[in-house]
């Protein structure tokens, strides 16, 4: 399944039952030698709704991903597994998720953190807003939010905006100001209500588009007045529309599409298992 080219794999039911998850999202998501995707999701049903677990193609987990939860949605309703609003649990909360259109929904993603302590950021200031960062002798500003996982956003010209990503996303990811890596947006202001925006992010590297990014990259425009809500976030893979009041939580709408599904075979399985892959 995909939004706006973000592609992951999803399992469900199965989790539990798997040891090694993060051996299995590296070998599942290797676009040669598995099926290949940016992540691989683990759903099942938790407390009160779904929970799901998001493992990035590099083995690492993260908090909480915007596209992949939406893709998780549409698996569900368009199995009919749930009617009404859905509550995903996930490493960054709780979620609603409301189908607004066929194949389309707005996912409450809670409130952004700007706290330093708990993007997390090596700041010495309460809020990492315009701060500056030195990466192999070079000065660049940026700004940091949390949307439930970490985010660094620079905002740079139309022409650099590309270029920028492959050179300096894994080093800005990677950068000790960030103990626990992050992920990087490169942002151009296209009008008020309009942002183009490029993602690294962190564990997957270059994607088609980043839900939690576009809502990074959206609310920290709002905040320094570059933008008005709603914000349309354009990525490579497509649009996304964001809109928060300038406090409270931020939602977010758009797409998620299926394209297969499939049973992963009994000899693959044992040699993820064993590790002979």
């Amino acid at each position: 399944m995909h939004g706006l080219g973000n592609d992951f794999i999803i399992v469900m039911d199965e989790g539990e039952k798997l040891k090694e998850l993060a051996r299995y999202a590296r070998q599942l998501c290797d676009r040669r030698f598995g099926i290949g995707a940016d992540g691989l999701v683990f759903c099942s049903r938790g407390p009160g709704g779904y929970q799901m677990r998001i493992f990035n193609s590099d083995g690492s987990e993260a908090e909480m991903c915007g596209n992949a939860i939406r893709c998780v949605a549409h698996y569900l309703y368009s199995r009919h597994l749930v009617i009404g609003d859905l509550l995903i649990s996930t490493k960054a909360g709780v979620k609603k998720i409301t189908p607004v259109g066929p194949g389309s929904y707005q996912v409450n993603m809670g409130e952004p953190i700007w706290n330093s302590a708990l993007i997390p950021v090596n700041c010495e200031r309460n809020e990492c807003l315009q701060q500056t960062i030195n990466v192999e002798g070079t000065d660049y500003i940026i700004h940091a939010v949390s949307m439930g996982n970490p985010h660094c956003i620079l905002f740079v010209s139309g022409t650099s905006r590309p270029d920028c990503v492959t050179t300096l996303g894994p080093l800005i990811e990677n950068h000790p100001m960030f103990p626990q890596k992050t992920n990087v947006e490169f942002v151009k202001v296209e009008s008020e209500h309009k942002l183009l925006v490029d993602v690294w992010e962190r564990g997957a590297g270059r994607t088609l588009a980043c839900g939690t990014g576009a809502c990074a990259s959206a609310v920290v425009a709002i905040r320094l007045g570059l933008c008005t809500s709603p914000v349309t976030v354009q990525l490579p893979g497509g649009q996304l529309v964001i809109e928060w009041a300038g406090e409270g939580p931020v939602f977010m709408t758009g797409p998620a599409v299926e394209v297969m599904t499939g049973k992963i075979s009994r000899e693959y399985r044992q040699s993820i298992s064993s590790g002979v892959y």
